[in-house]
């Protein structure tokens, strides 16, 4: 087993991976920029170093100094979370180089699965249908054109590297082709330092299905069903579940079977994702994910397995601890991302101190956060304050149990989603199970409900808010320290209760 872990990451992940080393016996190490010395996650490790300033590229993205820290610290192990260096092969390189154990894949499978293209190669070699598209990068206008007539209108752009989504763009005939191409090969540049884009068959409101596999160095590979996330925003994912309302279990072995056969091919090793597009009963590869997912705790919720766990014996060379006929889900689970964003406002980031938190709880309520009362959100990093993830017997006792726990989230200071996931809760179609990826656009009423939630709604926040009032806390402290002589700098979370 792994003696020491360094978390090359922050806020909730790293917690997250920090929980799993404390229940393996495991030391971890948190590494810092300037923005986050007070965070939560800083705290919690057994070790924590500042790698620099608040800019990525000084800090979190800064290999030279992670490996540095991974040394002087004495780790062998580092966890790379998701986002950041997390699929960077030349990061994982760089530790395979200093004898330092990377959790996750090898460099080689990061850097075949990470370029969209030679994914995409590989997968057709491992017979893993895919969509229509060009077989390598399109350097021009006349070759792009000659391409997306071959593949028929409308067409996707993508850039070959990178992920999330960034810089995706759609022509829905040959007068949008160039304008589509010249934007994505721009922000592909701008972005990944790579302005090499491909072209795909584009199909309209498509589901977005993914299939969670795990292997081992033994050559053992298995798969933990599939989680739908089709509710998203410019390609970025805000509710996640598992399993998918639309996945009978014939199809779910299917799937399953085929996302096996992927990680096989590569010899993949640890928590990885195959995602596909799903549509008309036909799904096909759209990327790989070569770590662990945002939203790996609806899969855990599910089969009550502990993903991060996993990865982390896996990389210290134990098997799998379960066999895939050993895989049940049981339930159902959603996962709601709680971002400091203005849902009314394009979503705009809504960076600023927390001036209350109080997170939801109770049965089958599980809360995966990095913050606190009076932690400051970052305005140079990812909006997330949180993730919310509920369990329940079945679908609609999931989406009751998930419209409870929104009830009770307080958030006091900064703007947050929270009405849009209200809204989301009681909309028709997503209750019908009826999903797409452009579920968002096409669901005009969601603005309306969401207005009318925060209205019907702020009576009650202003009464809950109230637990945090300053003059309240200020005379609570005063009453405890006379009774109780206390010192001046007493724990003022302690005493609220939050």
């Amino acid at each position: 087993m792994l003696n020491k872990i360094l978390v090359a990451n922050r806020g909730e992940i790293a917690i997250r991976v920090m929980r799993a080393c404390r229940e393996l016996g495991i030391k971890t190490v948190a590494v810092y920029s300037d923005a986050d010395k007070g965070a939560l996650f800083v705290k919690y490790a057994d070790e924590a170093y500042h790698i620099g300033p608040s800019q990525l590229s000084e800090s979190y993205l800064n290999i030279k100094n992670i490996v540095a820290v991974a040394k002087k610290s004495g780790v062998d192990g580092v966890h790379p979370g998701y986002g950041f260096l997390s699929e960077n092969p030349g990061f994982a390189l760089a530790l395979e180089k200093a004898g330092i154990k990377f959790v996750g894949p090898s460099s080689r499978v990061i850097e075949l699965m990470g370029n969209k293209i030679a994914a995409r190669r590989e997968m057709k070699k491992a017979g893993v249908p895919v969509l229509p598209g060009t077989e390598g990068c399109v350097s021009g206008i006349e070759q792009a054109t000659e391409a997306a007539a071959a593949i028929g209108y409308p067409v996707i752009i993508k850039p070959s590297g990178g992920g999330g989504g960034i810089g995706m763009r759609v022509a829905n005939g040959p007068d949008e082709l160039k304008d589509a191409i010249e934007s994505s090969q721009k922000v592909a540049g701008n972005t990944f330092g790579l302005a090499e884009v491909y072209i795909e068959k584009y199909i309209s409101n498509p589901r977005h299905i993914e299939i969670q596999i795990m292997g081992d160095s033994q050559g053992n590979i298995v798969y933990l069903g599939e989680r739908e996330c089709s509710i998203q925003r410019r390609y970025q994912k805000l509710i996640e579940e598992s399993p998918s309302p639309v996945i009978t279990p014939e199809l779910r072995k299917k799937m399953g079977e085929v996302a096996v056969k992927a990680g096989k091919w590569v010899n993949y090793e640890g928590a990885g994702t195959i995602e596909f597009i799903f549509s008309n009963g036909q799904f096909y590869f759209l990327e790989a994910n070569t770590r662990v997912q945002v939203e790996h705790p609806v899969t855990e919720m599910v089969t009550g397995i502990d993903i991060v766990k996993e990865q982390i014996m896996v990389a210290s060379g134990s098997e799998l601890s379960f066999k895939q006929e050993e895989v049940e889900m049981r339930g159902w689970a959603i996962e709601c991302r709680i971002n400091a964003e203005d849902p009314l406002n394009e979503f705009a980031p809504s960076a600023a101190k927390l001036k209350g938190y109080r997170s939801p709880g109770g049965i089958g309520v599980r809360v995966d956060s990095g913050v606190h009362t009076r932690y400051n959100i970052p305005y140079l990093y990812d909006p997330m304050i949180s993730k919310l993830i509920v369990w329940g017997r079945t679908r609609e006792e999931a989406i009751a149990r998930m419209r409870r726990a929104l009830y009770e989230y307080i958030i006091v200071g900064v703007k947050t989603n929270i009405p849009f996931h209200k809204a989301v809760m009681v909309n028709p179609n997503f209750v019908a199970g009826n999903l797409h990826t452009h579920f968002i656009e096409k669901e005009t009423t969601l603005l309306d409900e969401m207005k009318r939630i925060m209205s019907e709604e702020q009576p009650l926040e202003e009464k809950l808010s109230e637990i945090f009032d300053d003059t309240r806390r200020i005379a609570a402290i005063a009453a405890v320290t006379a009774l109780t002589q206390l010192p001046a700098e007493i724990d003022e979370d302690e005493i609220t209760g939050v």
